[in-house]
């Protein structure tokens, strides 16, 4: 699961999706690989309008990155982005996979486990939507 996906999840359970606590969920026990990928900083400079600055920040953070800076960076016209930025932000979004561990709701605590990197986001019957019962009369 690379880390640019986290982004854009939240807890499924319907009573966290009142709350700003459902986002991010947070990872526990995460197994990191990095696996190259080619650099395309015009890729990350499009990508970074969409990112959640401060739900990236809490993710890299607790995976051990430090390196990002405290604001989202923007680029203009007079000031393209930082080179380093760049790479920093490749390397966490795009590089870096989880490929064991969990995500965790801040909200609820439902656990949603990440085996060979893919996330299972089911929901056990007593948290998913009620199904509507139609019966004969």
């Amino acid at each position: 699961m690379k880390i640019l996906t986290t982004n854009y999840i939240s807890c499924a359970v319907k009573a966290c999706k009142s709350t700003s606590l459902s986002f991010p969920l947070h990872f526990q026990d995460a197994v990191l690989v990095q696996e190259e990928v080619d650099f395309k900083p015009e890729f990350i400079t499009n990508i970074l309008p969409r990112i959640e600055w401060e739900a990236l920040k809490i993710t890299a953070v607790e995976l051990g990155f430090t390196t990002l800076p405290a604001q989202k960076p923007e680029a203009t016209e007079e000031a393209p982005l930082d080179p380093q930025v760049l790479k920093d932000l490749h390397t966490l979004l795009l590089e870096t996979q989880v490929t064991e561990g969990k995500l965790v709701c801040a909200n609820c605590k439902h656990v949603y486990n990440i085996h060979q990197g893919i996330a299972n986001f089911l929901l056990p019957n007593h948290l998913a939507l009620p199904l509507i019962m139609i019966t004969n009369f």
